[in-house]
């Protein structure tokens, strides 16, 4: 008589994990501030519990970023094999950003037009959350003189020092370009004696993935540790007080991500509900973190494990995009820019509200994938057009719930970018990505 072997208990998928801390964080951080906002014990866990853990979890992925970010661009080019093949996925990869970041930006623009949120601001509340933010302000401001602009941007984009780049967030863009240029190099030169540098290059890729796979194994108890200091240092009582602007923000960055990518998605002949229901756990590692950089190693895997998407074109549209490709901070900033307008009173013509589209644009390009990296862009662009940058003293204590939302579409972006530039290419084992065989079943 034979017996069948027990099934071994399933182990709860990570994306899971992540969202029963993402409730509890919540929920528990929310009684606090509700039953015990003003208490010491609040003050002490949320300095010497929640804070360092969430901070070291964040360095730990930080510390990883740069070889990850250098070994996985690199061999996603080299795996290319030719330079045309880079070439045809980099201006198919840039032609996307360009339009869907455009749509972006539209959508922000006409919901804050249409809707007007800075108009019924409450003036009381505004110059308290003002004169209460002026430090922070100032430093916001301060540090657009330090912004690169125009041809200084342009130039700044080639390092003269690559080991300066890779240690400055801000100066990811220039890591990047050297990289891009190794992999080329990879891709000119005698195969035969650059195959051990390319095996040396794909180790390094695989040591900093099993390594980030480890850390992330904290990230349940990271994201407890977010939601909690969210909920009980600041409540929701400003974003109901702000709930205006706050809706708005949050409107058109739900109405670009559901509808754009879905659009996007199902004209590029895949399934946009495979596709959500694949980037769960990306999703909720970028709006815990605030950092499309921290979530760059979750991306990558899901891209790869649940898309199943060719490496050659994840490990390039992905790296390229947590740095290049935020839709969301370039809707942010519109919407900031306009609503601040309408505070103030300062009437913004068509050409004004084109140009600002158009800075929003590049100012998606260009802004690091680190918490609230957007800010100095919207300081930039309110001096440009004859708002007063004092004025984002307003939403800086809604800043980092709208900057949760924005990083999720900003990775939400990146991974649909890979997924639509994956058209036509085959995975290395010649199978077809997961959301293409969706949408050949839903068919």
């Amino acid at each position: 008589m034979s017996h069948s072997a027990a099934p071994g208990r399933r182990k709860l998928p990570l994306h899971w994990k992540m969202a029963i801390g993402f409730v509890a964080g919540l929920a528990v951080g929310l009684v606090a501030y509700l039953t015990s906002a003003d208490a010491a014990w609040v003050d002490a866990f949320t300095r010497y519990v929640t804070t360092p853990f969430s901070s070291i979890f964040l360095n730990l992925i930080f510390m990883l970023i740069v070889p990850l970010l250098f070994s996985a661009l690199v061999a996603g080019i080299a795996e290319m094999g030719d330079v045309r093949a880079l070439g045809r996925i980099g201006w198919r990869t840039l032609a996307y950003t360009v339009v869907l970041s455009a749509v972006a930006v539209l959508i922000g623009l006409l919901m804050v037009n249409w809707l007007k949120p800075g108009v019924g601001v409450d003036r009381a509340l505004a110059d308290s959350l003002i004169a209460q933010n002026t430090e922070r302000t100032q430093q916001i401001v301060r540090s657009i003189d330090e912004t690169p602009r125009g041809m200084d941007m342009l130039l700044s984009i080639v390092p003269n020092n690559v080991i300066s780049a890779a240690s400055d967030n801000a100066s990811i863009l220039a890591l990047m370009f050297f990289a891009v240029m190794f992999g080329v190099g990879m891709v000119l030169a005698d195969s035969e004696k650059t195959a051990s540098l390319k095996r040396g290059i794909d180790g390094v890729f695989e040591v900093s993935m099993t390594l980030i796979n480890l850390v992330i194994r904290l990230a349940p108890y990271a994201v407890f540790c977010f939601m909690f200091n969210l909920a009980a240092v600041f409540g929701f009582d400003l974003l109901l007080r702000l709930g205006a602007y706050v809706g708005v923000v949050v409107g058109a960055l739900a109405v670009h991500m559901f509808v754009s990518y879905s659009v996007a998605l199902r004209l590029a002949g895949y399934s946009p509900l495979a596709f959500f229901r694949g980037i769960q756990e990306a999703a909720v590692m970028a709006f815990s973190t605030a950092s499309s950089n921290a979530t760059l190693p979750t991306a990558l895997r899901v891209a790869d494990e649940n898309l199943r998407l060719p490496n050659k074109v994840s490990r390039f549209v992905l790296t390229v995009g947590a740095t290049a490709n935020q839709n969301g901070t370039a809707l942010f900033e519109g919407v900031t820019v306009l609503f601040l307008a309408q505070f103030f009173g300062v009437e913004l013509d068509l050409g004004q509200q084109f140009m600002v589209m158009l800075v929003c644009i590049l100012g998606g390009i260009g802004t690091a994938g680190v918490p609230s990296g957007s800010l100095p862009v919207v300081a930039l662009i309110c001096a440009m057009v004859g708002v007063n940058p004092i004025g984002i003293g307003l939403i800086l204590g809604v800043n980092h719930f709208l900057d949760m939302c924005r990083t999720t579409l900003n990775v939400t972006g990146d991974l649909a970018l890979a997924t639509i530039v994956s058209r036509g290419e085959r995975r290395e084992d010649g199978e077809a990505t997961a959301p293409e065989l969706g949408a050949d079943r839903a068919g």
